[in-house]
């Protein structure tokens, strides 16, 4: 009988984690944004974190894209070192300090991306352990023409190894996208379930997501704790 896939341990820390998830195209990203702009005029200890940052790799990773050189067991230890060096001198302190971190991406990319490039589902689970799980993660389900289309209106062509073009899917780069990001997108309604996401419908304009944002987030974490004690004394007008 196999053992059940390992969990992330909960946050015991005093800051709280909210992550954003979704398929390339998503909207995810806009919507922290509008979220982590919100929470900052409010007054609130904000700290904003994205995937495939840390000085560590970064650079290496850029170039080893470029020449098409990473094979998808490279590519989930790149983004595993990724994540574990920005834990460790970021994300972990500063929950435990007390902030509000906002992740652009976290463990669950890696879960979703990396076993839909043929890795190992529990090799995955196992090297992301020292993660704890957010407070809140929010998962932004497009359609993938939805999501398409907001790539290609940003630039002329999709990336090589975001339109899966590694894996051979199909010698269309357009046609590799969907089907590669369909790939995810399943491995993160898998995980939805079990992670407990909150997810929501992303073929939506801008401004209809952003209020339902905010109302999670203001009904899950009591937000006048993460004020910093100068903006407590002003008393900002910003209503929650």
């Amino acid at each position: 009988m196999s053992t059940p896939l390992a969990r992330l341990k909960p946050n015991p820390y005093p800051g709280k984690l909210i992550a954003v998830e979704g398929v390339d195209g998503s909207g995810k990203s806009t919507q922290l944004y509008l979220l982590k702009r919100w929470l900052e005029q409010s007054g609130a200890k904000v700290f904003f974190t994205e995937w495939n940052s840390s000085v560590l790799v970064s650079s290496a990773t850029k170039k080893a894209k470029k020449r098409h050189l990473l094979s998808p067991a490279t590519f989930c230890l790149i983004h595993a070192t990724d994540l574990a060096d920005r834990y460790e001198r970021q994300i972990q302190p500063l929950l435990q300090a007390g902030y509000l971190v906002l992740a652009d991406r976290y463990v669950f990319t890696a879960l979703a991306r990396d076993v839909a490039r043929g890795m190992d589902r529990r090799f995955v689970r196992e090297i992301y352990d020292f993660a704890v799980m957010p407070d809140i993660t929010l998962f932004f389900s497009a359609p993938l023409e939805v999501a398409l289309t907001r790539i290609l209106e940003g630039r002329p062509e999709l990336k090589y190894f975001e339109a899966g073009m590694d894996l051979g899917l199909h010698a269309d780069p357009t046609e590799s996208f969907k089907i590669f990001q369909g790939m995810i997108h399943q491995e993160y309604q898998k995980l939805a379930k079990e992670m407990d996401f909150v997810v929501i419908n992303s073929d939506r304009p801008v401004d209809e997501m952003q209020p339902e944002v905010r109302t999670i987030v203001r009904t899950r974490i009591p937000l006048e704790k993460f004020k910093s004690r100068q903006a407590a004394q002003r008393r900002p007008s910003i209503n929650y």
